[in-house]
């Protein structure tokens, strides 16, 4: 059994930084990390892999530098990384981006057992762009069942039953078969540092496998800018306004004043 897991790098700040020029991020001089959600999905491929047996493969799509964060993951405990990697790629939505991954993940079923049954593995969502838009867009590529928002999951044999978060305070249970793709919230584990032994695994070259759009046969129609459906018009991030007020007093009195506060920005 194969579980893929699609992983992203993402600036390390919590305050972006906009090119007025551009509208992209300023990625020079900042560090790059793994999206915090997406160490949630690689844990828990690792931790079915210890329960059942199954090999850990870590997809990326990005420039030459996000090598970092497939290393990081392989130090975890993942087998192998794979990049996907090309100018052409650049400038991609979810929607693009979406469409290459699955180019990856069944160019490597292909050559190893079309027929070896696999899950995928997400995120809920990346930090830069906040959308949540590539697990149900991956699975429709792939023509995989998708379970999103996911806090608990079982394997058994050829199937999986999720807890899924429904609403606020709902938990909906969802049974498939695989083949399937879910996203993971970060109430589902904690990530675990890498090892001492799992770091120096993860600078074997031989764990990262490198594909760009003619590895991946891919349609230039639907790669990077020509295959995005959105366009990005403006990116700012929003000016702070108003002062912090500080309130003093006993609970009681600081109630009040926050009411009175409220209602007076027409709150309440």
């Amino acid at each position: 059994m194969k579980i893929f897991v699609c992983v992203k790098q993402v600036p390390g700040v919590s305050e972006i930084k906009i090119d007025p020029k551009t509208n992209t991020l300023v990625r020079e001089g900042v560090e790059s990390v793994i999206n915090p959600n997406d160490r949630n999905a690689i844990e828990l491929a690792l931790t079915l892999k210890e329960k059942h047996g199954a090999e850990v493969l870590v997809l990326s799509m990005g420039p030459p530098q996000a090598e970092e964060i497939l290393r990081e993951s392989i130090a975890m405990g993942a087998d192998k990384g794979f990049l996907l990697t090309d100018r052409a790629f650049a400038g991609a939505d979810t929607l693009a981006t979406s469409y290459t991954l699955s180019l990856a993940i069944k160019k490597i079923l292909k050559e190893s057992d079309p027929e070896e049954k696999y899950l995928v593995i997400c995120g809920a969502q990346a930090i830069d762009g906040d959308t949540g838009q590539v697990p149900p867009e991956l699975a429709e590529e792939l023509g995989i069942p998708q379970i999103a928002y996911v806090l608990s999951i079982e394997l058994n044999e050829d199937k999986i039953v999720a807890e899924r978060k429904f609403r606020a305070v709902e938990i909906v249970v969802i049974e498939t078969k695989l083949p399937a793709l879910i996203s993971v919230l970060n109430d589902i584990n904690k990530p675990r540092y890498p090892s001492m032994a799992g770091i120096l695994k993860a600078h074997d070259n031989s764990k990262i496998t490198y594909y760009n759009a003619q590895d991946l046969n891919a349609d230039e129609a639907k790669i990077g800018l020509n295959g995005s459906s959105t366009e990005v018009w403006k990116i700012f991030a929003p000016e702070r306004k108003g002062n912090r007020v500080i309130l003093r007093g006993t609970l009681e009195e600081i109630v009040q004043q926050l009411c009175q506060n409220l209602k007076d920005d027409k709150i309440l």
